[in-house]
């Protein structure tokens, strides 16, 4: 089924959307103690603003609601089962919630001159480089699903999607882009 998902969201890709390579996704819940110590395995410190990403080598820490982040690592060939028990051996005696969530869900990279136009079309936050700057994160939805926004940079987003969706979002995507890129 994931092989599935990944096949026909690939076939989809154009110059202005893209599916990223896989990735180590953790959703973590803990408190100022619990990201010292993940912090410690993690090396990407979390985000004290709300809504904000900090990104470092290969790693993301997104800011997803108070103590709760999503958790990236885009390596080359992550190895989950082994950060995962790094960091459950560095918070073995810290309250905390983290759970592997790299299956359920891909990414998707917008990006182009018309990226902001195009999410705007089925996204109900305000994308202006004003209201939503590089850095910025949010849960929110795309037309009917849910996602992770992340704006990587002035024309780039980066889109966390449940691979369920993946069919939904891709051609919501390609329906408001046919207006900016005919023939695609």
């Amino acid at each position: 089924m994931v092989e599935i998902a990944r096949r026909a969201a690939t076939a989809l890709s154009t110059p202005w959307l893209k599916v990223l390579p896989p990735a180590v996704r953790l959703a973590f819940n803990g408190d100022a103690t619990a990201q010292r110590a993940a912090l410690a395995v993690w090396g990407t410190p979390f985000p004290e603003d709300a809504c904000r990403s900090n990104v470092h080598s290969t790693h993301a820490s997104l800011w997803l609601g108070p103590d709760e982040y999503l958790m990236l690592d885009f390596a080359r060939e992550p190895d989950a089962g082994a950060l995962l028990a790094a960091l459950e051996n560095a918070l073995a005696h810290v309250p905390h919630a983290l759970v592997d969530v790299s299956h359920r869900q891909f990414a998707l990279e917008v990006s182009g001159p018309f990226a902001t136009t195009i999410l705007s079309g089925a996204c109900p936050l305000d994308l202006d480089m004003a209201a939503f700057p590089v850095g910025m994160c949010t849960r929110t939805v795309f037309a009917k699903a849910d996602i992770v926004l992340w704006r990587r940079g002035s024309d780039t987003f980066h889109i966390e999607v449940w691979r369920s969706f993946s069919g939904y979002v891709t051609g919501v995507l390609q329906e408001i882009a046919a207006e900016f890129y005919p023939g695609r």
